[in-house]
């Protein structure tokens, strides 16, 4: 990737997956890769995949971005 976002596009993403992830935390319910809304009163096993898949992408796409250096 050319340019100064060459590394900075790891953090963004990671700050977004991470801020999905939270937002879906509190409020309960968050949206799935198939289009679909899942609710954490409904489907409460789906739901914490869904989130957990969320959190650990955050916690991969930061580290990227670490290991790159600023």
């Amino acid at each position: 990737m050319p340019g100064w976002y060459s590394h900075y596009i790891y953090l963004i993403l990671g700050i977004i997956s991470f801020s999905g992830a939270t937002v879906s935390t509190c409020v309960g319910k968050t949206w799935a890769r198939t289009g679909r809304t899942i609710y954490r009163a409904k489907e409460p096993s789906t739901f914490w995949w869904v989130v957990a898949i969320y959190y650990v992408s955050a916690l991969l796409f930061i580290g990227l971005y670490l290991y790159e250096g600023p």
